[in-house]
């Protein structure tokens, strides 16, 4: 079985969950792990078991034994990660939102491009077998045609100044964290929208703390709401003419969904637990992707991610929102 070698740059909550989910991948092989500060790679590296640790992102992107770096900064770093890391050749997976903005994005993907390499937004998501149920569902015209879709993510976060959740120089915000998933479900199944309409509640620090989005098409719309100001269920339900398919709460990690007829009865279930954490099929996405000389997903393709961010950079634009030195 050929192992992949994998580096994670960063050592903060997500990259445990990725560094987790690893460890229960057969053909992953935990190689290096970096941080600004090189203990707290070294206690990251003796908790998991990577074979390295750096206390510098430069030295990790030139380490030429890595296959794959994940990048579990802030997403006001990604930029500069990413780049750093394809300059250097190295294939990466980057946590969402992969950037700040379109234009930070377009540089990613031409510098992938031009130097060979694999690159996808950590949504994993996408690569669930719940999501893909539903997908096959839909494609399938198990529901007819899609006419609204109805998808939130909303958290009750205490606010606090030095959370990157409310630093507009660490990217905060609930659009870039917590709408990019329902943006995103919305996207797939109705496509890149005619029009958006959005409204958000910008907090003291200059980000959204709520935000209330609808997208249109010729056939069909979708509202999204996201923020920290309220807690909920967090589902999302897609409706056809013919029926809908309805994902558990927490619609983005669910293990079920399943499927409606036109009056509401379930007709089909679908109940897939995780088998690690849920982070192993986007592992495992990556992995089949290099293995077939891939240089992007076919789960999580690149068009995908730059129209959703298309979309976000719309929403900035008509909320007056926009980050340091950045211009939309």
């Amino acid at each position: 079985m050929k192992k992949y070698r994998w580096g994670i740059i960063g050592t903060g909550r997500i990259a445990h969950t990725f560094a987790e989910a690893l460890k229960g991948c057969e053909d992953a092989e935990l190689l290096a792990v970096a941080s600004r500060s090189k203990p707290k790679a070294e206690a990251f590296a003796r908790e998991f078991g990577f074979e390295r640790a750096y206390g510098s992102y430069s030295e990790l992107a030139c380490d030429t034994d890595i296959d794959a770096v994940y990048i579990a900064t802030p997403m006001s770093s990604h930029y500069g990660d990413v780049l750093l890391c394809l300059e250097n050749g190295r294939n990466v997976l980057c946590e969402k939102s992969a950037a700040l903005n379109t234009a930070q994005l377009d540089e990613m993907l031409a510098l992938a491009k031009s130097k060979g390499l694999f690159f996808m937004e950590a949504m994993w998501m996408k690569c669930r077998p719940t999501y893909l149920k539903a997908l096959e569902w839909v494609r399938d015209g198990r529901i007819g045609q899609v006419r609204y879709i109805k998808a939130d993510f909303c958290n009750l976060v205490q606010y606090d100044a030095a959370d990157r959740l409310f630093d507009p120089a660490c990217g905060g915000g609930a659009l870039l964290d917590l709408a990019v998933y329902p943006l995103t479900l919305a996207r797939d199944f109705i496509g890149d929208p005619k029009e958006i309409i959005s409204a958000a509640h910008i907090g003291r620090d200059g980000v959204d703390l709520s935000n209330s989005i609808m997208l249109k098409t010729d056939s069909a719309f979708a509202a999204v709401n996201s923020g920290f100001e309220i807690p909920n269920r967090n589902r999302a339900v897609i409706v056809g003419d013919e029926g809908s398919v309805l994902f558990g709460e927490w619609f983005f990690c669910s293990c079920e969904v399943s499927l409606l007829d036109r009056d509401g009865c379930e007709v089909e279930r679908s109940e897939i637990p995780n088998e690690i954490n849920g982070y192993e099929y986007e592992i495992r996405e990556v992995h089949s992707c290099l293995g077939a000389g891939l240089d992007e997903s076919r789960l999580v393709p690149h068009s995908s991610t730059r129209s959703v961010m298309q979309i976000m950079d719309k929403c900035r634009r008509d909320w007056g929102m926009t980050y340091e030195g950045e211009e939309l």
